[in-house]
């Protein structure tokens, strides 16, 4: 019997030669990632259990990156960044990369990608749901709480169970007016939130061969929103690619066999998926954005580990281009490498930041920032009433800001149509 990549992975960090699923293994964790809103926690956990005088099991694998709460005055986020500076600096860590300096970067999930900590074949664990992200470099990662990441954080380990996988094949060519985005509203659609509970999902076929990284990654991130505990791509020439000069790491690929025992396969034609948007209050609550063309929207959000990579902004900004928003419109790159690239990529011989200046929008510097709520003067926080239209992952109740708030999620391509328009517009309108 042959075995899944997930499967290869965690045997290899387990240190055995076989597995399957349903095993209970210890694992040797190559990267612990943790931020401002849980690292914490997370830190005085590990202080508690391990005695004030305990040593970080390597220096170089724990990845500390602030990027929820950054840009504002609440009192409880500013004593939060201050006590990991603190902590950082104490235990000279290596990859720290504090707000306010020139070594900051942006949303975690991007930045691990940016700095070559996306390694095929290794293990990540972090303190945030949507670790998951980096699945789309081939290596297994997932969420954890603060008391499973501050034991890694003092012995390097942690016990797992090997999940099942599940297997989703995409074919065909990706037309123009689809991105990643609707691919997984589609699959969240028919298989709901919980539908992958402590899974693997594994994607494939000749759409996702030909995806550049930062879609890929849309994909894996927010396979958490289907119960899963990785999502997970096989890494290729596309990957290497990328990683090329981010890197001078060893690592193995790992493929799955052709004889993989799958729980479920889902195979689906990418030339035939329509434009999908996900309703409230929930990831899998489906529609096609054709049907939903009478829903008025009060804000439109293009930003998040999911949604504020470079490929969503030309996305959006193909849709924008020479066009003028009629409602507050929200621009936030994720990192401050998605943040230059606004000024350097072009459409139409304008640059992208041109192109949503003057279509009206509003840019603001990188950081998670209205995706999970925020404190009260966090940028694009709704507020009561407010009826939003966003690249974001979650739209449960309160998840951008005010509980009596309503959020839509979209791809950057529905979002900016929808912008526009001033309700709920299928991008085939404008491309």
């Amino acid at each position: 019997m042959g075995y899944t990549i997930t499967e290869k992975i965690l045997a290899k960090a387990s240190g055995k030669k076989e597995i399957s699923s349903g095993d209970n293994i210890w694992l040797n964790v190559d990267v612990l990632l943790t931020h401002d809103v849980c690292g914490p926690p997370t830190i005085e956990i590990w202080k508690k259990e391990f005695g004030e005088s305990a040593k970080i099991w390597d220096i170089n694998k724990v990845v500390i990156i602030p990027d929820h709460y950054i840009y504002t005055k609440n009192v409880q986020a500013k004593r939060n960044l201050e006590l990991l500076n603190k902590f950082a600096n104490e235990y000279n860590l290596t990859n720290f990369y504090p707000p306010f300096t020139e070594k900051y970067k942006g949303v975690c999930h991007i930045t691990l990608a940016e700095e070559g900590l996306n390694i095929p074949g290794k293990v990540l664990f972090g303190t945030d749901s949507h670790t998951c992200t980096s699945g789309a470099f081939g290596m297994f990662s997932t969420g954890v709480g603060n008391t499973d990441a501050a034991f890694i954080m003092g012995t390097g380990k942690i016990w797992e169970r090997v999940p099942e996988s599940i297997k989703f094949i995409f074919e065909n060519v990706l037309p123009e007016y689809l991105t990643a985005k609707d691919l997984i509203l589609q699959v969240l659609n028919d298989i709901t939130t919980d539908g992958a509970t402590y899974k693997a999902m594994e994607f494939c076929g000749d759409t996702i061969s030909v995806m550049n990284m930062e879609e890929r990654m849309t994909l894996t991130n927010m396979a958490i929103e289907a119960g899963a505990i990785n999502g997970i791509i096989e890494a290729d020439e596309i990957t290497l690619q990328y990683l090329k000069g981010k890197t001078n790491k060893n690592f193995e690929i790992f493929k799955s066999d052709s004889d993989a025992k799958y729980l479920k396969e889902y195979k689906y034609n990418s030339q035939i998926i329509e434009p999908r948007v996900a309703k409230p209050h929930s990831p899998d609550n489906g529609d096609t954005a054709r049907n939903l063309t009478n829903q008025k929207i009060t804000k439109s959000y293009i930003g998040s580990c999911t949604g504020g990579k470079i490929t969503d902004f030309i996305n959006a900004a193909k849709i924008l281009i020479g066009k003028k928003v009629c409602v507050d419109t929200f621009i936030i790159p994720a990192t401050k490498q998605v943040e230059n690239g606004l000024q350097e990529k072009r459409i139409g011989g304008k640059t992208l930041k041109e192109i949503f200046i003057e279509s009206g929008c509003f840019l603001a510097p990188p950081s998670c920032a209205a995706c999970l709520g925020g404190p009260e003067d966090t940028t694009g926080r709704s507020i009561d009433g407010d009826i939003v239209i966003s690249t974001t992952n979650r739209n449960f109740p309160g998840r951008m800001g005010s509980k009596k708030a309503e959020v839509y999620l979209a791809s950057p391509l529905t979002v900016a149509a929808s912008a526009i328009n001033g309700r709920i517009t299928d991008p085939r309108d404008f491309l």
